[in-house]
């Protein structure tokens, strides 16, 4: 699947390991990498929803056309689909949105 970014920083983070690191930690930086790369793996968010990859499940209420995969509790890599296109992700945020 392809992967855009809501901002350059994110797509800094989100791509570029030691700036992840810098950010976030080490361990952060470790899944906030695995979870991209899983995003690109797949075929579709409904895929990553199926088999439950990083727990990827849609939120509610205000983000109600967003998804979350789990990284370090409390904080989830929010995306959506782009443009209601299947196969393309866009990373949100990395956040705690609890």
């Amino acid at each position: 699947m392809d992967v855009t970014f809501r901002t350059n920083k994110l797509k800094s983070i989100c791509t570029d390991y030691s700036i992840a690191i810098r950010e976030h930690g080490q361990d952060m930086a470790v899944l906030i990498h695995q979870r991209i790369d899983q995003i690109r793996s797949a075929d579709s968010i409904d895929q990553l929803i199926m088999y439950k990859i990083g727990r990827c499940h849609r939120l509610k209420g205000s983000k109600k056309e967003q998804f979350a995969m789990d990284l370090i509790h409390p904080f989830r890599l929010i995306l959506a689909r782009e443009n209601t296109v299947v196969s393309c992700a866009r990373i949100e945020a990395i956040e705690d949105y609890h």
